[in-house]
């Protein structure tokens, strides 16, 4: 596990991210009688904007990368 937090930070770090927004969304969620495709759909986007954040969050690394290698 940890060799692959080594190799991949950011896909792990989004499956992390979408794991608790996802349990968030479904605990919040329980009691509102949603259908299957209406579950399909939040859960998939759900899980897509929290590749966003970390793809929006990487942007300060890669920056930082390029001013350490100059």
């Amino acid at each position: 596990m940890k060799e692959l937090l080594n190799k991949y930070p950011n896909i792990m770090m989004w499956v992390v991210l979408a794991a608790g927004m996802v349990g968030i969304l479904v605990f919040e969620a329980r009691d509102l009688g949603l259908q299957g495709s209406q579950w399909f759909w939040l859960i998939t986007i759900t899980t897509l904007v929290a590749g966003a954040c970390i793809w929006i969050i990487s942007w300060e690394d890669d920056d930082e990368a390029e001013e350490s290698a100059e």
